[in-house]
């Protein structure tokens, strides 16, 4: 039976909830929501090899009037992303009076080769591939891990690379921080998060 994984948002109104499967690498796929920037509902699937590299990401985004979907597999080294669009999500936030975001996915899947994990926004389930990937909580406190994820931004469906750095902690925890954003992030017994301060909390936890 997969396990079942909720968080609530604690920055904006909306939820997280994923089935994980991680007898073998991970096979996860869970729904988001979330009311910024516009009301949304995303819904993903995530398979990673046995070394919980990633191999494919699957997102499809919708809100009122629009519906974007966005297909990122890994193969020999290389990311390939395959997106589209149903309305005009751009429409929605310039008639909301928010910025528009552009097209989905990327026109430089060359900016990602050194990337091997992918990180959905919004969503503390995949800071868990890097945990696990690098066995950080078998690793010596005050390790640093410096990684480039393949960043997806949402709701825009927008493909970025995000350098990004973890440290180990004490407790089985990590530090996570990109650019001059940090957050020490709270892990359960299998490397799930419990508690991503500004973000996310788990409202599964245990007592």
């Amino acid at each position: 039976m997969p396990r079942s994984l909720f968080w609530v948002r604690t920055d904006v109104a909306g939820a997280d909830h994923a089935l994980v499967d991680d007898r073998r690498g991970l096979a996860a796929r869970g729904v988001a929501l979330a009311v910024d920037p516009i009301p949304y509902s995303c819904r993903y699937e995530l398979r990673t090899d046995e070394n919980w590299s990633t191999v494919r990401l699957e997102v499809n985004c919708e809100g009122s009037g629009w519906l974007r979907t966005l297909r990122l597999e890994r193969a020999a080294g290389r990311w390939r992303a395959s997106t589209g669009e149903q309305g005009d999500l751009d429409a929605a936030l310039t008639a909301a009076g928010k910025r528009p975001v552009g097209l989905p996915g990327t026109d430089e899947p060359e900016r990602l080769a050194d990337a091997v994990d992918v990180d959905l926004g919004g969503s503390p389930l995949f800071n868990t591939l890097p945990v696990h990937r690098l066995r950080l909580r078998d690793a010596v406190p005050g390790t640093k891990y410096p990684i480039t994820t393949v960043w997806v931004l949402v709701p825009s469906l927008r493909v970025v690379p995000s350098e990004q750095v973890y440290t180990v902690l004490d407790g089985g925890n990590v530090g996570f921080a990109s650019g001059d954003f940090t957050a020490d992030l709270t892990l359960d017994a299998d490397g799930y998060v419990l508690l991503y301060p500004g973000l996310a909390e788990r409202t599964d936890r245990p007592a």
